[in-house]
């Protein structure tokens, strides 16, 4: 009988300890339109929707890019859930007998990127060159002219010294379509 008894009593602890509680803490990233890259923490997650598991409650800073569209910066504060203060923190993490699924849905749209017309560009340019000519040179000091010396050509009877090999091969790339 005691024998029997002993055996319950292990099978029941057995049992409490594999199916203590525990938190499973996600978050779901979208973005409209979808398919934006996504980094959370400066971390690369992958394109949206994405589906991440988190560790901890605080601040998150999450940050879309996606071609055609601005780059979206996106600071988040994740809020502690009540039952994840102490006591009941240890009760819910480790004596429930099954999981706590906390899903929090991060969902951002994403703006357009106003293109800026080129002759925006050109009249931006052109003003930043008036703006340059005078100033005058940087330090104050005018910079004196560059007056390369030319390169002379050889007189009548003057041999020029020879070219040296070079002492690694170059290799030739064909420039058609190379034949199989």
């Amino acid at each position: 009988m005691s024998r029997r008894l002993a055996f319950l009593g292990t099978a029941l602890a057995l049992t409490v300890a594999l199916t203590v509680g525990c938190v499973d803490r996600r978050f779901v990233i979208e973005s409209d339109p979808p398919g934006a890259i996504v980094y959370v923490n400066d971390r690369y997650v992958g394109p949206t929707p994405a589906d991440l598991s988190f560790l901890y409650y605080g601040k998150y800073r999450f940050v879309y890019v996606r071609d055609g569209f601005e780059t979206l910066t996106v600071d988040e504060q994740i809020r502690t859930p009540w039952w994840s203060y102490f006591p009941l923190e240890f009760f819910v993490e480790n004596l429930l007998p099954y999981t706590v699924r906390d899903v929090r849905h991060i969902r951002h749209p994403l703006q357009l990127r106003a293109d800026i017309p080129p002759e925006a560009i050109r009249d931006r340019a052109e003003q930043l060159r008036g703006q340059a000519s005078t100033l005058g040179p940087a330090g104050g000091a005018p910079c004196p002219p560059i007056n390369p010396a030319p390169i002379a050509a050889p007189s009548a009877g003057q041999q020029l010294p020879p070219v040296a090999a070079p002492t690694t091969p170059v290799p030739i790339v064909p420039s058609g379509p190379v034949p199989q």
